[in-house]
């Protein structure tokens, strides 16, 4: 095992200047403090656990979340991923605190945003596409506050990294997975949560731009509701009233259930054929209904867990994310393999 002593023999110094040279306390020569971190890494150096852990609860680090979670089931599980992190780093002293939110409300984000300052170390945000999160988010890290964007990205602001999804591709395989349930023709129905949100957007253009290779596809309609299930339920059947040569449905976001509440009201020769995102209770229940024919899942626990690793291994040990996209894979499922 490497120690702080072993590096302090090897780079002529005590170990008091390997201390604060690895853990920024005190005064260090920077040509030193370089040398020793270089001299750190390539010995793969690790600091004990049990000091890392008193060293931390000193300091008693906090990651605020912001989450458009109330109403959205969604965010369940990505909640279960950071918990599930939170606690295996409790021995650190670490803290985290949700401020959950429902809807894409640019106001009470930015209110959101002003509560947590100074309370907390780290910001893990599914942000709203809008300039004034970003400028509130690019505040949030010039005052030195580590910022992850979870779910949903704003690529404008100046976030450490991003957790999610790629959700062009999300469009693009939800397309290709109505093209091998249909053949090559459709006439589609498209439920998305908000403009606002940029995943959401990029998630549209995707479907489209596959969409270009089937001349037989159209878009009949889209309709947002705010991943809201009683909006879902309304606005689906006004389109599907409205258009009621629909063939398909593509439901890219939240409010999955209100949608297809609406699609059972049909005769069930008419019901349109039904892909949507996310394993969530109620969207696994209209699986076994037959009204969703399959979903794609984008690994919600696993983001969360991760977005939280992130943030603990900036706090406690320093270290820098070693890329700024997080990508989980958009896969296909049934009920069979769910």
């Amino acid at each position: 095992m490497v120690t702080m002593k072993k590096i302090a023999e090897l780079c002529g110094v005590s170990r008091g200047t390997v201390d604060r040279a690895l853990n920024g306390r005190g005064r260090v020569n920077a040509e030193t403090a370089a040398m020793i971190r270089k001299m750190a890494e390539q010995l793969g150096y690790e600091p004990n656990p049990a000091g890392k852990a008193l060293a931390a609860r000193k300091h008693h680090p906090v990651i605020g979340v912001l989450l458009p979670s109330e109403g959205n089931a969604f965010f369940d599980d990505v909640i279960h991923g950071m918990d599930k992190a939170a606690e295996s780093y409790a021995i650190y002293g670490l803290t985290v605190r949700y401020y959950p939110m429902k809807g894409y409300d640019v106001d009470k984000q930015l209110h959101l945003m002003e509560t947590m300052k100074g309370q907390v170390n780290a910001l893990i945000i599914s942000p709203i596409d809008d300039e004034r999160i970003a400028k509130a988010i690019d505040d949030f890290v010039d005052a030195g506050i580590f910022v992850i964007t979870i779910v949903n990205d704003i690529k404008s602001s100046k976030r450490h990294c991003y957790v999610g999804s790629d959700y062009f591709n999300g469009g693009e395989t939800a397309c290709a997975l109505l093209e091998a349930l249909l053949g090559e023709t459709a006439k589609i129905g498209i439920v998305m949560g908000s403009r606002q949100v940029l995943g959401h957007c990029e998630r549209l253009q995707g479907f489209e731009h596959r969409m270009k290779r089937i001349p037989g596809f159209s878009i009949a309609g889209i309709i947002e509701n705010g991943d809201d299930e009683i909006c879902s339920y309304e606005r689906t059947k006004e389109l599907l009233d409205d258009h009621q040569d629909i063939t398909a449905m593509f439901l890219l976001a939240g409010g999955v259930y209100g949608a297809c509440r609406a699609i059972m009201q049909l005769p069930e020769k008419e019901r349109p054929t039904t892909i949507a995102f996310d394993s969530v209770p109620l969207t696994v229940e209209m699986m076994r209904q037959g009204i969703v024919k399959a979903i794609l899942y984008q690994h919600p626990t696993r983001q969360g867990r991760m977005a939280v690793n992130i943030a603990f291994e900036y706090l406690v040990n320093g270290r820098m994310p070693d890329k700024t996209n997080y990508i989980m894979k958009n896969e296909i499922r049934l009920l069979e393999n769910l």
